[in-house]
């Protein structure tokens, strides 16, 4: 498995997601290679709550009861927590995609999972489910999901580390995930490492138009000169 520097994992971790897409439209090409996600989500922590780390993913079902039987379930749920707690090379983010014919109709994150996530050292989770126990859950355990619902019905482990697919977003196991309140994107391993000089570099082209939006007098002449300026900047 591909792994990174703990100080570009935490450098990473101090860039909001839509500057993180910015700069692999830099960095990846063609742009439409870029997988992120493309549906609305609900949070649970911190409006500004970032997080970053290797994908542990795996499916859920809750319309329905188990298909296996208990012990089944059980060695299966177990299989996942020593997926997501797996130490090295940390951090984990939990990726489960759930395959309800309504996603959310069984809510696998509340007060219980989340506490068990956390103090297992997982960083965060995406998921295309839902979240409940808002007021109880683990602080500092972030989570983007489909929805908010009340209860769990069946929820559980169908499968652990395939690939999933979260609202648009197709996730491999193992790859470098960041999030954030506007959703998710996956940092392609060969270029993380350029990811933080992108964004410098995005920035800088940024300051140019926005310093001349923000001065007095600002007009069409003066943005055609702002524009000119940002097209230089390499």
């Amino acid at each position: 498995m591909i792994t990174h520097d703990q100080a570009l994992l935490a450098a990473l971790a101090r860039i909001d997601t839509p500057t993180i897409c910015n700069a692999l439209e830099e960095l990846v090409s063609p742009r439409q290679l870029i997988r992120f996600t493309t549906r609305p989500f609900v949070h649970n922590d911190h409006p500004d709550a970032i997080f970053v780390g290797y994908a542990r993913t795996a499916m859920i079902r809750a319309e329905n009861p188990p298909a296996m039987s208990p012990a089944e379930r059980n060695a299966l749920r177990v299989t996942y927590y020593e997926h997501v707690a797996t130490a090295e090379p940390g951090p984990n983010v939990a990726v489960i995609q759930d395959l309800d014919s309504t996603p959310g109709t069984g809510a696998f994150w509340g007060e219980v999972q989340t506490t068990v996530h956390k103090a297992l050292g997982v960083a965060g989770c995406v998921t295309n489910g839902s979240i409940r126990d808002l007021a109880m859950m683990a602080k500092g355990f972030p989570i983007i999901a489909g929805m908010i619902n009340p209860s769990h019905a069946f929820v559980h482990v169908v499968a652990v580390g395939t690939t999933v697919s979260i609202h648009g977003m197709t996730v491999h196991d193992g790859e470098l995930i960041h999030a954030d309140r506007h959703g998710a994107v996956v940092i392609p391993h060969e270029v993380a490492a350029r990811v933080p000089a992108a964004v410098e570099l995005c920035a800088r082209r940024e300051k140019v138009i926005l310093d001349a939006a923000r001065a007095p007098g600002f007009g069409i002449a003066t943005l055609r000169e702002a524009l000119k300026k940002m097209a230089e900047i390499h």
